[in-house]
C-alpha cells in the first residue's frame, strides 16, 4: 500500500492508473476505522482494480460546538487496518491543501438537505458535498462506496453525482452492526459503559418500528410515540429527532401520506450522554 499525502502525487497515481486501463474504487473516510470502514474497503475491491482510501477530518461539516477537536485520530492504526484490508492507495491530503485562505466556493444540495440532520446541523451537508466534489474531482473513482447509516448523505451525494453528471458510479453498503445490534461508529468510543447499553435504544426502537408496521395496521403519531417511549426509557438520552418519511424524497410524511406509503424511511438521531449517534432503517409496509 503506497501512501499519498499530496493531491499533486494522487492525481499523477491516478492519470497512471487511466492509462493502464484499470478501474478506481475510492471509499473517502475521516479516519478511525472499525469493521464498518474495513467493509466499505473489502466492497470497493470486489468491483473495482484499484482501492483508494482517503483520510481526511474534513472541518467544514463540523458546527462550532461539535466535536471537531475531540474527533478520534489515530493514523498509525488507520494505516495499518488500510493495508490489511488490501487497500492500494491511501490518501491523506492536508486541509491548507484543500481550503486555501481565499476558499469561497461549496457544493449546495438543496432539498434533500433540510429534514433530518440537516435541521439540527446547519451547514453540515455542505461540507459534505463540497469535499466529496473535492475528492471525487482528484481521484476521479470509477465507483465509490459509502455506508447506508448516513442514509441522508447517502441521498445527498447520490443527487449530486446525478445533477452535476459526474462520473462516477454510488454504491451503498448496508450498515454494520456489533453482534448486539448497535450500528458501528467512530464515536461510539465516546460512549461510557452505561452510555454504551443505553445506545442500543435506537436500534431497538427501530426493531419495533419494523414489527408493528408488519403486524398491524399503525397511524404515524402512534408510531412514533413507540419509538420515543423505547428511547425514552433508557437513562442519558435525549431525542435529536424521530423522522418518518419518503425514503426517496426525504421528505416527512403527514398522516395521509404514511397511510398510502408503501415504503417507510425511519430514521433517528439521538444523545446519548454528550454524544450525538444516527441510525436508521427502511421498510416495506405490509397490506393489512
Amino acid at each position: 500500500m503506497r501512501v499519498i499525502p499530496s493531491i499533486p502525487e494522487m492525481r499523477a497515481q491516478v492519470l497512471q492508473y487511466k492509462r493502464d486501463g484499470l478501474t478506481i474504487g475510492f471509499v473517502p473516510t475521516m479516519g478511525y476505522f472499525h469493521a464498518g470502514h474495513i467493509a466499505l474497503m473489502e466492497l470497493a475491491r470486489q468491483l473495482t482494480d484499484r482501492v483508494v482510501v482517503s483520510l481526511f477530518v474534513n472541518p467544514t461539516q463540523f458546527g462550532p460546538n461539535e466535536d471537531l477537536s475531540r474527533y478520534p485520530r489515530d493514523m498509525e492504526r488507520d494505516t495499518r487496518m488500510a493495508k490489511e484490508a488490501g487497500v492500494d492507495i491511501f490518501f491523506t491530503p492536508d486541509a491548507n491543501e484543500l481550503y486555501s485562505k481565499a476558499f469561497s466556493t461549496w457544493v449546495n444540495v438543496e432539498g434533500l438537505s433540510e429534514h433530518l440532520c440537516g435541521r439540527s446541523r446547519p451547514g453540515h451537508f455542505r461540507g459534505v458535498a463540497t469535499i466529496v466534489a473535492k475528492l471525487f474531482g482528484i481521484v476521479q473513482p470509477d465507483k465509490a462506496v459509502f455506508g447506508q447509516k448516513d442514509f441522508q448523505q447517502l441521498a445527498i451525494i447520490r443527487r449530486m453525482v446525478q445533477d452535476l453528471n459526474m462520473p462516477v458510479e454510488i454504491v451503498a453498503h448496508e450498515t454494520v452492526r456489533e453482534p448486539d445490534g448497535l450500528a458501528m461508529s467512530s464515536r461510539n468510543t465516546y460512549l461510557s459503559q452505561g452510555e454504551r447499553a443505553s445506545a442500543l435504544c435506537l436500534y431497538q426502537a427501530l426493531c419495533k418500528a419494523e414489527t408493528a408496521l408488519k403486524t398491524e395496521k399503525i397511524g404515524l403519531e402512534t408510531l412514533k410515540n413507540a419509538i420515543e417511549g423505547v428511547i425514552s426509557a433508557k437513562p442519558f438520552t435525549r431525542i435529536d429527532y424521530i423522522f418518518i418519511g419518503d425514503p426517496n424524497s426525504l421528505q416527512p410524511y403527514d398522516e395521509d401520506g404514511f397511510q398510502k406509503a408503501k415504503e417507510v424511511l425511519a430514521a433517528l438521531a439521538v444523545w446519548v450522554g454528550k454524544t450525538r449517534l444516527i441510525d436508521n432503517m427502511c421498510f416495506t409496509k405490509q397490506p393489512h
